[in-house]
């Protein structure tokens, strides 16, 4: 328990309506994406301003109290559950975009700016940031740059890391510091900002960044590829690649959740179909149409049976929202929903899909696969119950098998969800143990109290 004197200094320091203790509160927060890990805090506190949150680190760090950095909390991985209770540190208050600057196709903002408002903003500008994960609507820039998030775009555009310039962090010991800069090209030392990039919150706290963006393509096109068999449609993906078009997007979708999102909302997606890629093309408009041309032509030679070219934007729009809805349809069907993220080689995505249909069958569960399939990143979810022992244990048991038949094909524990709490007991398995002394190496230095998100990546 934290001590009554100290929740009345953070209280001075924040102010009383920015730092909560009711049973409710703290409940509220104890949670994140994932539906398996679940810790409450001592407090939930909620900075305005970077000395706000340095003030507060600062105490945390004397008093050695926990403190879990905190966005919207829609990651999967349980980054920002407070394992060992202590500060929620919630950002989401922080949530101003401090400056677009066109001219230099930069943008400066707080850790709390959501995703989807950033969005809408830039496109009055013209703009965009290619980064887009699927929890658009509630992810957080904090927890977006924590975590390394990619998204449906990464295929063409690449991760958070390609558009971080730079950022303004809080050190475990209270200290301010700015990394990086605004400019593209930046060689003035070690390259400390990206240490923090998908560190989970374990070496300081994000309170600002400079991010790079795009102009937003003069012309796009979506095609949905139809496929008998799951298989052939990981195919089509690498088929796509080696023959020299690379779309922005290239996104799967199977037969189990091509249905319950026609369930949820019917836009004709075909319910007899084992899978369906739908791939978006962008640029020019000339070479977005030959694009097209060619993603139809390779796809149908390799074991496509429909092809469709969406008309216009609307109905492009009405397939990408399906996708969207892809992972609200699959956690709405199971109380507990074990939803992976792992990622290999764009080759081996046909090895992958068989191996998940082999351990649905060995563990008589349910394996819905869905996610980005242009860069190798799916998203294996299992329906279960963690109220029912037996079956829970099955799911479980199809987890870590997907987990590891990913690692054989030269594949990676995750994409973009981080390792949190959910694959900590993968992490030393398959990391190089001189490696994993590495990164203990820099978390003591930064942080020799281990006050900031302990208790992830390793315990």
């Amino acid at each position: 328990m934290i001590k009554e004197s100290l929740i009345a200094e953070f209280e001075k320091i924040m102010g009383k309506e920015n730092v909560l203790t009711s049973k409710e509160a703290l409940r509220a927060y104890s949670y994140d994406g994932t539906t398996n890990w679940v810790r409450e805090p001592d407090v939930v506190v909620f900075p305005t301003t970077a000395s706000e949150v340095a003030a507060v680190v600062k105490i945390a760090n004397a008093e050695r109290i926990p403190v879990t950095p905190r966005g919207g909390g829609t990651n999967l991985s349980g980054g920002s559950v407070p394992w060992l209770g202590g500060i929620v540190l919630c950002m989401t208050k922080m949530d101003k975009i401090l400056k677009i600057d066109k001219e230099n196709l930069s943008a400066t903002v707080e850790p709390g700016v959501v995703l989807q408002d950033l969005t809408l903003r830039l496109a009055k500008e013209g703009l965009f940031f290619p980064p887009d994960p699927q929890s658009f609507l509630g992810a957080t820039m904090g927890g977006i740059i924590s975590e390394n998030a990619g998204g449906p775009a990464c295929v063409k555009y690449g991760v958070t890391k390609q558009y971080v310039l730079g950022i303004e962090v809080v050190l475990a010991s209270g200290d301010i510091v700015s990394l990086g800069g605004r400019t593209l090209k930046n060689v003035v030392g070690y390259d400390l900002l990206h240490i923090f990039i998908s560190a989970e919150g374990t070496l300081g706290v994000i309170t600002k960044a400079e991010l790079k963006l795009n102009p937003i393509p003069p012309a796009k096109k979506t095609i949905v590829v139809v496929y008998d068999d799951v298989a052939k449609a990981g195919e089509g993906v690498f088929r796509v690649l080696e023959n020299g078009v690379v779309p922005d997007k290239i996104e799967l979708i199977d037969n189990w959740v091509i249905n319950r999102i026609e369930e949820m909302m019917p836009i004709g997606l075909p319910k007899e179909a084992d899978a369906v890629l739908l791939f978006e093309a962008d640029g020019v408009p000339e070479a977005v149409e030959k694009e097209a041309e060619k993603i139809v032509e390779i796809t149908k030679k390799y074991g496509a049976t429909d092809v469709k070219i969406a008309k216009d934007a609307d109905e492009a729009n009405k397939y990408w929202l399906a996708r969207k809805a892809g992972f609200a349809a699959v956690f709405g069907k199971a109380k507990t929903v074990l939803a992976e993220d792992v990622t290999v080689p764009r080759g081996r995505i046909p090895d992958l899909i068989r191996k998940c249909k082999e351990l649905a069958k060995k563990y008589d569960v349910e394996v819905t696969v869905l996610g980005h399939a242009g860069d190798g990143n799916l998203h294996p979810s299992i329906l279960t119950d963690v109220g029912n022992k037996e079956h829970y244990a099955r799911a479980m048991k199809a987890m870590d098998g997907i987990i590891e038949g990913a690692v054989e094909l030269g594949g990676v524990l995750s994409g973009e969800h981080g390792i949190g709490l959910e694959k900590q007991k993968f992490f030393n398995k398959v990391t190089d143990p001189v490696v994993v002394d590495m990164m203990k190496g820099v978390k003591a230095l930064l942080d020799p109290g281990n006050i900031m998100n302990p208790g992830k990546i390793w315990n």
